[in-house]
């Protein structure tokens, strides 16, 4: 019998369990013990499994399994089969094989003129190996054998008709099936030979079989090929779906592309121009080539079919093709995909900026958090701060660590709710908003997304209020599905990094300081914005004005006395502007000859840029009984404020001068009731207060001031004008009052005290509960200030009004 009469007999099913090998001649029997009549020889099949009543061709390959083979069919004896349990091992030992597997009769045994050896087998019965036997060239296995009985009842039963059904409805979504097959299935009452054969043929991995034959029950048998079956139907099912959507797909194009080679035909035979089908093409091109979202291309197709069928002269044509140009050119699918990398971003931002080592600390947590999980929603940074204190350039580094596109939009006087959302298309000359447009120019989806100027955005009103549309594109859970007006389809924000940046924070609208993580970046010291100014600012200065490093150079005391004589500012913007003057100056100098290269010294300082522009005066304001220097916190950084009080003739009124808000008008009045009730521990006569008003007064009118802040510095000013005694002029404090004489806490505890340390001040009085912001105060200004903590009134009393004269008695009314 040939190879091919056997595949015929099998209904075509052939199954190969190992490679061929090169020709193998029988050789004469070796000598062994006889196989025990409770034992069988031992074939090991790689990804094979065969059924009892089954019958299958078998390919034999290896040396072992060509003489177990050749013994059994000398001894007339059946074989085990045992699948392996890896296809890769080339000599199997008995623990690299199942413990179940099948009796098989070899029903022909056929070496090939090729020189491989096959069998035909039929399986027997289940069998459980007991022990493997030793001394035997082959595998030899001491087995437990498995009889099948035929369990006749009501839940079998129902389960085999189950099983008929499956099985024919897998074999409904099975193409070219022999009919000889469907026939068996329906044929067979028996459970055992049922499930024996529809594991054999429909369940397609070995795995799945082996587990199958392992179960001796038949119950629980046919259940688990049920489970199979039914899982196997869902895949057919969805598998044959996307093949018909698969077809209908191309029939579709190809009927499209029929249709439009015929289009072109009739319209050259009309002798029509073929530049709007050339610009329909380009269009239909574009679209595909952005990689839109499924909902988004509908719309573009749907748009392009009006475009299509409207005449170039059209008004609505020329907008139609511009709402089209802007959906191609967006990135849908463009994305930057440099990998964060922690340490080149540390040293990025170390050489972009000096200093500012907590807010780097936060940004490098906030990059390796999307590093770990680029997926994840992270907060939302926002640098707050005073002009010039590097918020916009910090965005740019992290741009360029993150390897991202940077992109930013000014929000400053942004009335207009349109202009965040767009226009309708329904408006002559409507454009998407801020954010579509800067996504655009940016080129990429994930861009680093600068929101400049936040606590600018000017006030709704019958335009919409901006503030409220910002809230969904800064709202992670929102952001991926923004839809503007003009688009009219959703784009995804969720990639895009914003970063916003605001002078004061109490500008920005609640809803939107909510869904940001704010990061305070403070002033400067002088030691700060000196290497600053070395680091950066001369250099970029020396390049503006066209000069070389040898041409001009500028000293420390010369870059010192800029910044303490010429510029009083949080940040380094006019320490720039400054510095590029003098560099002018020279560039003048250069140019016409007069020197070759110069040497600017701090003596040089006021002939370039005029007199001194701020002078300490704090020793001048307070010589006199009556003003006490107080601290306040300014939108550009921290600035020392004078309280100026005197008592005049009057009947105890209170008079307030110099544009004082509401707050700062309570802290007077309470400071002046607070001198009132203890006047007797201050040795104040109770008639002073009768027969006298006194005015306070905080010079620089012109400029509002208000804040919870200047409670102490109001109390120590009304004493001393009150007592005549003079406060000490190196002495500095803030804090507000209570009428119990308490000091309450207050804020911009960095930024006033590295005012104080500008304008010379010794010692600084805080509020002792302020003692959690001391390891914000740099520590230069640490090292140059002696801080006083107070718990209330009369401690500062003791330390910034000077000494009790020998000669003092108490103020006269």
């Amino acid at each position: 019998m040939q190879i091919k009469d056997l595949k015929n007999l099998l209904l075509g099913s052939t199954t190969s369990t190992e490679e061929p090998s090169s020709e193998i001649k029988q050789e004469a029997p070796l000598q062994f013990p006889p196989v025990p009549n409770d034992a069988v020889i031992v074939v090991p099949m790689r990804g094979t499994v065969l059924f009892p009543q089954n019958v299958s061709p078998l390919v034999i390959g290896r040396k072992a399994s060509i003489s177990a083979v050749q013994e059994a069919v000398r001894s007339e004896k059946p074989i085990g089969l045992l699948m392996q349990l890896r296809d890769k091992d080339e000599e199997p030992n008995p623990d690299d094989l199942y413990p179940v597997g099948t009796v098989a009769e070899i029903l022909r045994y056929i070496t090939a003129p090729d020189g491989t050896h096959h069998v035909v087998c039929q399986g027997a019965q289940r069998f459980r190996v007991q022990e493997f036997l030793p001394g035997y060239p082959f595998l030899v296995a001491r087995i437990e054998r498995h009889e099948e009985s035929e369990i006749s009842s009501k839940d079998v039963e129902a389960r085999v008709i189950t099983l008929k059904q499956k099985a024919l409805e897998v074999l409904g979504h099975t193409k070219q099936v022999p009919d000889e097959l469907i026939n068996a299935i329906q044929a067979i009452n028996s459970p055992s030979m049922l499930a024996d054969l529809v594991a054999s043929y429909l369940v397609s991995k070995p795995v799945e079989k082996q587990e199958i034959l392992s179960l001796f029950g038949v119950q629980q048998r046919i259940d688990k090929i049920l489970e199979l079956l039914n899982y196997q139907v869902e895949v057919l099912k969805i598998s044959n779906k996307i093949n018909e959507q698969t077809q209908e797909t191309m029939g579709q194009r190809q009927r499209e592309f029929v249709l439009r080679e015929q289009m072109k035909a009739i319209q050259k035979e009309l002798g029509e121009e073929e530049g709007g089908a050339a610009e329909i093409e380009e269009i239909s091109n574009a679209i595909t080539e952005a990689k839109m979202p499924e909902e988004v291309e509908k719309q573009a197709r749907k748009e392009l079919a009006r475009l299509q069928h409207m005449p170039d002269a059209s008004g609505e044509y020329s907008m139609i093709r511009t709402y089209l140009d802007w959906l191609t050119e967006l990135p849908w699918s463009k994305t930057s995909t440099a990998v964060i990398d922690i340490a080149r971003a540390r040293d990025i931002l170390d050489e972009d900026h000096y200093g500012l080592a907590k807010i780097k600390q936060r940004i490098l947590e906030f990059l390796a958090v999307r590093k770990l999980n680029p997926a994840g929603k992270s907060p939302i940074l926002c640098f707050v701060g005073p002009p010039g204190v590097g918020k916009t350039s910090l965005g740019r580094s992290i741009a360029r660590a993150t390897g991202r596109e940077f992109v930013r939009a000014s929000l400053g006087g942004l009335h207009d709710e349109a202009e965040v959302r767009g226009h309708r298309r329904t408006y002559i000359g409507a454009l998407p908003g801020n954010i579509i447009q800067s996504i655009r120019k940016a080129g990429t989806n994930n861009p680093v997304f600068m929101l400049d100027e936040m606590d600018k955005i000017g006030i709704g009103g019958f335009h919409g209020d901006p503030s409220s549309a910002l809230l969904e594109v800064l709202d992670p859970e929102q952001n991926s599905t923004f839809r503007d007006n003009y688009l009219a389809v959703a784009f995804d924000l969720s990639h895009v990094m914003f970063i916003g940046t605001a002078n004061v924070l109490d500008n920005v609208p609640g809803p939107l300081r909510d869904r940001m993580e704010v990061i305070e970046l403070t002033g400067y010291t002088s030691e700060e914005k000196l290497q600053i100014a070395k680091r950066y600012l001369v250099r970029r200065q020396q390049e503006s004005n066209g000069l070389t490093p040898e041409q001009c150079t500028i000293t420390d005391n010369a870059i010192l006395t800029i910044i303490q004589d010429y510029t009083r500012e949080a940040g380094c913007r006019n320490l720039e502007r400054e510095i590029g003057s003098v560099f002018r100056h020279v560039a003048m100098r250069i140019a016409e000859g007069i020197v070759v290269s110069e040497h600017i010294d701090s003596e040089h300082i006021q002939g370039i840029l005029g007199p001194k522009r701020f002078y300490s005066d704090v020793a001048m304001r307070t010589s006199v009984p009556g003003v006490a220097t107080g601290l306040a916190w300014t939108p550009v950084g921290g600035d020392i404020l004078f309280i100026e009080a005197t008592r005049l003739p009057g009947n105890g009124r209170l008079i307030l001068t110099g544009q004082l808000g509401e707050v700062m008008k309570e802290s007077a009045q309470a400071a002046l009731s607070l001198v009132k009730s203890h006047a007797g521990e201050l040795h104040l006569s109770p008639d002073i207060f009768k027969k006298n008003d006194i005015h306070v007064h905080v010079p620089a009118g012109a400029i509002p001031k208000d804040g919870p802040s200047a409670g102490v510095a109001m109390f120590t000013a009304l004493f001393s004008a009150f007592s005549e005694r003079t406060v000490r002029k190196e002495v500095a404090m803030t804090g507000e009052i209570s009428l119990r004489g308490l000091v309450l806490p207050v804020g911009g505890i960095k930024e006033k005290v590295i005012a104080a340390a500008r304008a010379g001040l010794k010692t600084v009085m805080l509020p002792a509960l302020n003692k959690k912001d001391f390891e914000e105060i740099p520590e230069a200004v640490r090292n140059q200030l002696q801080f006083v903590w107070l718990e209330n009134v009369d401690e500062a009393l003791k330390i910034a009004v000077e000494e009790v004269p020998k000669t003092y008695s108490p103020a006269k009314v």
